[in-house]
C-alpha cells in the first residue's frame, strides 16, 4: 500500500482521527487513558499509535513503567487541519434546513 493510499485509510476514519484528537487536548497521556477516552479496545489503540509513531506523527516518553503519548510537530500540524476540518463539518447544514 503506498504511502498515500495508507494515510487516506487510517485518517479517513472516525477512531484515528478521535485518538489525535484526544491526544492533542492536554498533556502527554499514556495508553490507557487514550483507550478509554477513544472507547477504542487496548489493543486497537496500541496499533494505532504504533502507525502514528511510524509516519512521525508521535513520541512516546517512557517514565517508569508508563509510556507517555505526546504529539511531534507534524501531528500537531495534522491535528490542527483535523480540527478545522471537523469544526467546519460542524458549521454544515442539511439542505433542506436553509
Amino acid at each position: 500500500m503506498s504511502v498515500k493510499n495508507e494515510l487516506e485509510y487510517l485518517f479517513l476514519r472516525k477512531k484515528p482521527v478521535k485518538l489525535l484528537m484526544c491526544i492533542k487536548m492536554g498533556n502527554a497521556k499514556y495508553v490507557s487513558v487514550l483507550a478509554k477516552e477513544t472507547d477504542c479496545t487496548y489493543s486497537h489503540t496500541v496499533k494505532l499509535l504504533e502507525m502514528f509513531e511510524e509516519m512521525g506523527l508521535v513520541d512516546f516518553d517512557k517514565e517508569g513503567r508508563i509510556k507517555y503519548v505526546k504529539l511531534t510537530k507534524d501531528g500537531e500540524e495534522l491535528a490542527d487541519n483535523f480540527e478545522a476540518v471537523l469544526r467546519k463539518f460542524s458549521k454544515l447544514k442539511p439542505r433542506g434546513a436553509r
